[in-house]
């Protein structure tokens, strides 16, 4: 009788328990989508697209040739910000570009995604959630905290085709 007790009490908990992290994950989630739509409002001449994904995507310089696709690799120069302006990583101003293999694990969705919508000497913009970002627990190591949509300005330097194309 103690021990179906002690059972009950412990489901009883863990329910709470979950519910309450729900709650504060909505919090979150709308917090951040609040963070886009105000940054959209501020910036409300700039025309994203709003991919099915979730991804925005800005066309700035269409690219030549073909979009790119999976197994591509792709050179690209890129700056990332927070949408509040701080940069927290770019390569522009080095000496050479990013090599990126398009669809490989490695590179966080969004930024995957967006090469897709790109060609040889593309240059766009990609803001992107969380969701397609570093997620609920951010990146410790680029001083990303969770729940944050990144913005890249991101150009096509040189493309490679993939295999069997």
């Amino acid at each position: 009788m103690r021990r179906k007790f002690f059972i009950w009490i412990l489901s009883a908990l863990l329910i709470m328990i979950g519910l309450v992290s729900c709650n504060k994950t909505n919090e979150f989630e709308a917090a951040e989508q609040q963070e886009i739509l105000d940054y959209l409002d501020r910036n409300s001449t700039l025309n994203f697209e709003l991919k099915p994904s979730g991804l925005y995507y800005l066309e700035l310089v269409k690219g030549t040739g073909r979009n790119l696709v999976k197994f591509d690799t792709v050179f690209v120069r890129y700056t990332g910000k927070f949408l509040d302006g701080r940069v927290f990583d770019t390569n522009v101003g080095t000496t050479s570009p990013m090599e990126v293999i398009v669809g490989t694990p490695g590179i966080i969705m969004g930024f995957n995604e967006g090469l897709t919508y790109m060609a040889q000497g593309g240059k766009s913009w990609f803001l992107i959630p969380s969701s397609l970002g570093y997620g609920s627990m951010g990146n410790y190591y680029g001083g990303i905290g969770g729940y944050t949509p990144l913005l890249f300005e991101v150009q096509v330097v040189d493309v490679k085709l993939g295999p069997g194309k």
